[in-house]
């Protein structure tokens, strides 16, 4: 029966252009995760946009002499270009500076003020004594005041999980410039997250078995100290507070982290709205059969295992102090929060000022889009965090995308073109041919899986398997020296291909570029997976911005499909490029420049 799946991508931070470690964590294993949904028969609706509010925009904007709005608008453009390349299937990729989201946004907060869930209260503000801007708590780093880790974060601390206040760290500095802030007095709203210990804890905890261990591990120990947390901030750049005294403040501002999660759902309402069916998006978040799943890197867990759940348990007047949903209806919580690791670069953190780091247009550039999905899914960050080498992409761009799926599809294809310029038709089979149609068949069952679960490198590794199978075959079974039995050639080119067809589509989640290929030259007919489009669009005569849409409503389903033997076949292009051993030295040299 078909579900509605909302997968729900973390918002890249528009200050900069993304590299290959951001995509690594939100960007390839959800759109792995959605196309195969899509194959499978559910109705998916894929939401993100760039994030861009918040003290780090305006610094950034301050050191290239621009303004806020003129920085968000440029790199909303080059990360929407770029996740464009990379076929990330969004159905709405949007941005956080639109009238839509204000709206829902300030209708969101209204809603945990009305129900008791928002508070105003004076705390100790960090300030920047140079600018007399205030500093984000993530902007300042210190000693954890807990265990005493040296590099903890004024918001949380990563070594034991802890949130924090930037006035409890010990030796606070900015990050931005090494200076020691100074703490005054401001009064800022406060989400109440102790209201919602008790209904988190049930929820967290109806979790298990079902979210991936290290996510759930840190998110329960979080429970046990649970405090109010402001969600506005001292500044100009950012949603404005909808209370009366408070909305034509200057310089007071919604935190960035509380309308950013909320972007998901604003999203949603922009993407239905777009559609031409404005009530759309509640099949995905009031649907009590719909299943929604979060993808970011683990350094977001506490946002959306904790934060954003608490916010839509208020809203839908389901924490601890009770109430009644706002106007939008009671709202979904997450179904998964699926958290990947951290991926390093050459055995060191990624770091732009550093020039630790490759960007995705970069790589782009001189590489294929389905080589970085690839490497991505079977040696990313999934489980633990990853080193990128350049050793290891050639290597594997090398000895698996070429030498083995490549190589299959080529040598395939090329023999049964070239002798019999169709799929031949198979004769009598052996109890070899048998074995591997049956393999390659069995497949699709414990590869979709595995996916279904979010386990992408046991997927695409099972997949691999299935292809290695095809090669070891056709090794054993030696075709091209079968001139004179013309009727077992046939046989054995025409397992042959059907395995190729079955592997592409297995293959398709994480490969839909070069699966698009293989479609073709098996003589398929349309589109097979549909590619992301970036279109300009505007909101009520504004200014125009880009958003990522697609239609990908494709001839692509999760089943084994009998090929039909009569299809032309057109000798093969290469399906992937064999890259020279010098790659390695010369990106290493570049990353020493």
């Amino acid at each position: 029966m078909s579900q509605h799946i909302l997968t729900a991508v973390a918002w890249p931070y528009a200050n900069g252009p993304r590299h290959i470690g951001h995509v690594s964590g939100f960007g390839v294993p959800s759109d792995v995760f959605s196309r195969y949904q899509r194959m499978a028969g559910n109705k998916v609706l894929m939401v993100s946009g760039t994030d861009e509010h918040g003290t780090p925009i305006q610094v950034q904007a301050d050191k290239e002499g621009v303004t806020a709005r003129e920085l968000a608008d440029r790199y909303n453009r080059v990360i929407a270009e770029d996740l464009t390349g990379l076929g990330l299937s969004y159905d709405l990729f949007t941005r956080t500076t639109t009238k839509n989201h204000y709206a829902v946004t300030q209708e969101i907060f209204k809603g945990l003020y009305d129900n008791g869930y928002i508070f105003p209260k004076t705390t100790m503000g960090a300030i920047s004594p140079s600018t007399g801007r205030t500093l984000p708590d993530r902007y300042i780093e210190g000693t954890c005041p807990i265990c005493g880790y040296d590099g903890a974060r004024g918001d949380q601390c990563d070594n034991c999980g802890n949130q924090l206040d930037p006035i409890q760290l010990i030796h606070p500095k900015s990050r931005i410039n090494g200076e020691t802030p100074i703490f005054v007095e401001t009064e800022h709203f406060m989400l109440d997250l102790p209201a919602f210990a008790e209904v988190l804890g049930s929820y967290l905890q109806s979790k298990q078995g079902e979210w991936r261990p290290n996510v759930l591990k840190f998110a329960l120990n979080l429970l046990g100290d649970l405090q109010p947390r402001a969600i506005s901030r001292d500044l100009d750049w950012g949603v404005p507070i909808p209370l009366d005294g408070w909305r034509d403040q200057p310089n007071k501002r919604l935190y960035v982290w509380f309308d950013a999660v909320i972007g998901y759902l604003s999203a949603s309402i922009e993407w239905a709205r777009r559609s031409g069916d404005p009530d759309a998006w509640r099949q995905w978040w009031q649907n009590p059969d719909a299943r929604g799943y979060y993808f970011m890197g683990k350094d977001n867990i506490v946002f959306h295992a904790e934060i954003w759940p608490a916010m839509l348990l208020g809203y839908s007047g389901q924490g601890g102090r009770g109430g009644s949903p706002g106007s939008l209806g009671a709202l979904n919580v997450p179904s998964e929060v699926v958290s990947s690791e951290f991926l390093t670069m050459e055995g060191k953190k990624f770091s732009s000022s550093r020039q630790v780091v490759i960007y995705v247009r970069d790589f782009l550039a001189r590489y294929d889009a389905d080589a970085l999905r690839y490497y991505i899914s079977v040696a990313g960050p999934e489980n633990q965090d990853t080193d990128f080498t350049w050793q290891e992409f050639v290597n594997r761009n090398n000895g698996e995308l070429v030498a083995a799926w490549g190589n299959l599809v080529n040598r395939s294809i090329s023999m049964a073109a070239k002798n019999f310029g169709a799929i031949p038709e198979a004769g009598e089979l052996t109890d070899a041919d048998r074995a591997l149609l049956e393999r390659s068949r069995n497949a699709f069952g414990p590869v979709g899986a595995e996916l279904n679960r979010s386990r992408f490198k046991n997927a695409i590794t099972e997949a691999f398997d299935v292809v290695r199978d095809a090669n070891r075959y056709l090794a054993e079974q030696e075709p091209w020296k079968l001139k004179d039995d013309t009727e077992r050639q046939k046989s054995i080119l025409h397992v042959a291909l059907q395995v190729v067809d079955d592997a592409k589509t297995m293959l398709t989640p994480f490969l839909p570029g070069s699966s698009n290929k293989v479609h073709a030259m098996l003589g398929g007919e349309g589109v097979w997976s549909g590619m992301p489009e970036m279109h300009d669009v505007d909101e009520d005569g504004g200014t125009p911005y880009p958003v990522i849409t697609g239609d990908y409503q494709g001839a692509a389903q999760w089943e084994h499909r009998q090929i039909k033997p009569g299809t032309p076949l057109a000798p093969p292009v290469p399906l992937f490029k064999k890259l020279d051993p010098k790659v390695v030295d010369e990106e290493l040299a570049r990353l020493a420049d």
